[in-house]
């Protein structure tokens, strides 16, 4: 854990000096001053019902494990997201499942295991709307590549996924050979561990609920999309709403990586990297940068930090 830690901080401040070298910082001063703050608010309510839409659909995907309320998924949603942004190389991911284990029936194995289907959907989703955007305009052979294997990737873990919920004793049988040189008592708690885990893609074998997972994954990257092309216009930058979408893309893989608290430099980088392929100076990206930064990952530290009293944890809590 530590050496991810040490890895995500060291990213993040080769990437923040990559962000701000050569910029004049009176000219992002000024460039703050310009923007037209009508359309931020929208933004950020959009960022805001994000989350709900979050909270919603991880309640679905538990759901043929347990009903839990919406407070309480909300709740530990925020807080979870909190941990993601706060601790460095997604550590946080962690999080949710540890958490929502308190308010339910659901073992931490499982938990996990729905957070494994959930970034599926997500995958699935931008690449979708990776696709429609490759008809719109054209795009840098690197980003291209880069989003075939992130496709590749994606299809192999969902692969996978299927044959262990759908030959689960063979999957379990396969595994187990892997642990017989362990003490019996471990290879039989990993065993369960193991069970518990594949108990999180449940919602793969029902379709209804499937389908429903599949159609608010869609409508949360098609906001978060429409967030972004409000903040476009907020600083009147000259760009289509396509480029929302390609600016989105991007910014996924940047944070993807092992990435510093709050996603500071790797935010900051591609966001730029992303805008500057559509003539934006980089002084102006910068600014979008600093401003988009603090809105999407602002509402999720007020959040966290509003429900934090009533679902705490530690790190030492994550390590076991």
């Amino acid at each position: 854990m530590k050496k991810n830690v040490i890895l995500g901080l060291i990213i993040g401040v080769i990437l923040v000096y990559l962000s701000v070298r050569g910029i004049r910082f009176q000219d992002v001063i000024d460039g703050f001053g310009k923007v037209r703050y009508e359309y931020v608010l929208p933004a950020l309510m959009i960022f805001f019902f994000m989350q709900v839409l979050r909270s919603w659909r991880w309640g679905i995907i538990l759901s043929p494990l347990d009903k839990v309320d919406q407070l309480s998924l909300f709740s530990v949603t925020s807080v979870g997201f909190l941990a993601i942004v706060a601790i460095p190389a997604r550590i946080g991911e962690l999080a949710r499942p540890y958490l929502i284990t308190k308010k339910s029936h659901i073992k931490m194995s499982a938990a996990l295991g729905t957070v494994f289907i959930e970034r599926i959907f997500d995958s699935f989703s931008v690449l979708s709307v990776f696709v429609f955007v490759l008809f719109f305009t054209p795009l840098p052979p690197w980003l291209i590549r880069a989003n075939l294997i992130f496709f590749v990737i994606t299809v192999i873990i969902f692969t996978v996924m299927i044959l262990l919920l759908v030959r689960r004793d063979d999957s379990i049988r396969v595994l187990g050979l892997l642990f017989t040189r362990l003490p019996e008592k471990y290879a039989v708690k990993l065993n369960r561990l193991i069970n518990y885990f594949i108990d999180g893609f449940a919602i793969i074998a029902d379709a209804k609920r499937f389908i429903a997972v599949m159609f608010l994954s869609a409508v949360l990257w098609l906001i978060n999309g429409t967030a972004i092309y409000l903040l476009f216009l907020a600083f009147s930058f000259p760009l289509p709403p396509v480029a929302a979408f390609v600016l989105m893309i991007i910014l996924m893989i940047g944070i993807v990586i092992p990435a510093a608290p709050g996603f500071i430099g790797n935010w900051h980088y591609f966001c730029i990297l992303g805008l500057t392929l559509f003539g934006i100076t980089k002084t102006d990206a910068f600014t979008f940068a600093v401003i988009y930064h603090f809105l999407s990952i602002g509402i999720v530290i007020v959040l966290g930090l509003i429900f934090l009293p009533f679902n705490k944890f530690s790190l030492t809590d994550l390590q076991k």
